[in-house]
């Protein structure tokens, strides 16, 4: 029987760790690994066309999955696509295990063709990253990588050079046991009688949630019930906390709408729950604030805190519901929903004028008919720019549904990637890319991937041939746009000469029946949506102090972003709150 090699020890680990697919394109320095997947029935070599797809797709599989996903680059150029994708991953907390491939180990700081030094560039965006020099180290540093991204939330990358993949293992290897989750954080008890007085003392109370509250949904709405109060949310918060939500106010930020900044500054007390949120000119600066995250490197990095506490969410929750008193006064929280109510009236207003006559179409009326027709468990994947507005003001989350993004890190070009590592999960349920016309061609080639794999992937293409987001962000300066608009060709056209169903559609009364046609297909499916380059948005505060380096702008040619249903969420609340 031929002795294993450090490649096969590494897929069989990489196996053991519930690792099901590696996304990556092969090349010389990783020839002995991916041949050890092709021999290995229990992880699947994904071919795609550019290393950075490869990483955006581990990453969503990962936050889909909440499991370990891999992919991997050759030596040099090849390992260093995958670093802006890593970058999203690991800033999502998306557990991701990076296999960058070396020169041979004889060659290594020797300018040797290919050279870089994956060891050393990698270390920014991941929690472990180590080179492997030599057999011996294997398996135990590869445990290590898996169980810093797993236990920590992030990703490892191993550098191993292509020689020492081709290598025996070394006999009698150790098969140690593995962290493939996550364990659960309990708060002190000093800090939860803290924050129990903390509540007990404020009048009101406001929660602002982040991607921190996934799974402890039930618990927030019924800590909020009792203290009577108002929930907002971060981007990221929004698809774990706004549905079946009786206390929601809406979203702060630069994508923000509703009430929930003036929910967030008239309080007596902001308990911010899981949220990294980055914009502390959103923040109040003259509350008190507690913070509660599993992180700590999070807690009081945005904002001063009065009360800071390590642990989940969910489990802090449920140390302080039979602890804090019930508050009776719910003026602040039913003026709060009135607010809300009254805020996106407005802006609801200016997206329905006319919305379903106008040409180019309204980006507004295509995500709404897009959230209206998608499937009640879909995954929608979003382009960074003018898409993150419009999933954020337009999908309807409902706790089946997820929605994945560049949220933390701000790329261009992750919506098709991300849909990929989505439909690897399951080719059954249905997946959308929100992808603008920017995005999209920038990592185009991997449109292929969806042809190679049949991979059902739906496409609705925001293509108003202008990156509108930076040419808001010029306004903004005071300058003139610039370098902004793309020529592009009909990419339906495109589409079907890659032999992928597609439509084009420039006029809203063909637009539902395009859709429809598009989810209905089998395959996977593109819909070029002809959209208006001048329909842009603003949050609804803004300040001096916010506008420098952002798209915010309070000019008479910004249009205010519509909320689709989410007004009706708002009128539902209002039956709560008491008429005079």
């Amino acid at each position: 029987m031929a002795k294993q090699t450090i490649a096969e020890q590494f897929v069989d680990t990489l196996a053991r760790a519930g690792v099901r697919r590696l996304y990556g394109v092969v090349g010389d320095s990783l020839n002995p690994v991916v041949d050890a997947v092709r021999r290995n029935s229990a992880v699947e070599w994904i071919q795609v066309r550019h290393e950075e797809t490869a990483a955006f797709a581990a990453g969503a599989e990962a936050q889909i999955t909440g499991r370990l996903a891999a992919c991997a680059g050759s030596c040099g150029p090849g390992n260093l696509h995958l670093i802006n994708g890593l970058y999203d991953a690991h800033r999502s907390m998306a557990p991701v295990l990076a296999l960058a491939s070396h020169i041979p180990s004889a060659e290594i700081g020797l300018g040797y063709f290919q050279e870089t030094h994956p060891d050393q560039l990698f270390r920014e965006c991941s929690h472990y990253c180590e080179l492997i020099s030599s057999p011996k180290q294997m398996p135990r540093l590869l445990h290590t990588a898996i169980q810093n991204a797993v236990g920590r939330g992030g990703v490892s990358v191993v550098s191993l050079p292509g020689d020492i993949a081709a290598a025996p293992a070394p006999e009698k290897a150790a098969k140690s046991a593995l962290v493939t989750t996550r364990p659960t954080v309990r708060p002190g008890d000093a800090e939860i009688d803290a924050l129990v007085r903390m509540i007990d003392e404020a009048g009101r109370v406001t929660l602002f949630c982040g991607s921190g509250t996934a799974g402890a949904h039930a618990e927030v709405m019924e800590f909020a019930g009792k203290i009577k109060s108002p929930v907002g949310h971060a981007l990221r918060g929004k698809e774990f906390i706004q549905y079946d939500n009786p206390y929601d106010v809406g979203m702060s930020g630069l994508l923000g709408y509703g009430a929930a900044y003036e929910a967030t500054h008239e309080c007596d007390l902001l308990i911010l729950l899981g949220t990294d949120f980055p914009y502390n000119a959103f923040l109040p600066d003259d509350v008190r604030i507690a913070q509660v995250d599993v992180r700590p490197e999070h807690l009081g990095r945005r904002s001063r805190l009065d009360l800071a506490v390590w642990g989940d969410v969910r489990e802090t929750l449920r140390c302080l519901i039979p602890r804090v008193r019930p508050k009776d006064d719910r003026r602040f929280l039913d003026r709060m929903l009135k607010k809300h109510a009254d805020a996106l009236e407005g802006v609801v207003r200016a997206y329905t004028r006319k919305a379903e006559k106008h040409v180019p179409l309204h980006p507004e009326y295509v995500a709404a008919v897009v959230d209206e027709l998608a499937d009640d468990d879909a995954v929608f994947t979003v382009d960074t720019g003018m898409c993150n507005v419009w999933a954020a003001r337009y999908l309807t989350p409902n706790g089946r549904r997820r929605v994945i993004g560049s949220f933390s890190h701000g790329s261009m070009a992750n919506a098709l990637p991300m849909a990929i590592g989505a439909q690897f999960t399951d080719r059954r349920r249905q997946v959308v890319s929100m992808s603008g016309d920017g995005g999209f061609t920038m990592l185009m080639g991997d449109f292929l991937t969806l042809v190679q794999y049949d991979l059902p992937v739906k496409v609705v293409l925001f293509n108003n041939s202008a990156l509108s987001m930076v040419e808001l962000e010029m306004l903004v300066a005071g300058l003139p746009s610039y370098g902004i608009t793309n020529k592009n060709p009909d990419f339906a056209e495109v589409a079907r000469a890659c032999g992928v169903f597609a439509l084009r559609v420039e006029k809203p009364k063909h637009l539902a029946g395009a859709l429809k046609s598009a989810f209905r297909h089998k395959g996977p499916a593109l819909v070029d949506v002809v959209t208006d380059p001048n329909a842009l948005s603003i949050p609804p505060k803004i300040s001096a102090e916010m506008v420098t380096g952002f798209a915010l702008s309070a000019s008479k040619i910004v249009l205010d972003g519509g909320v689709g249903r989410m007004l009706q969420m708002a009128r539902s609340n209002l039956r709560n709150v008491p008429r005079p």
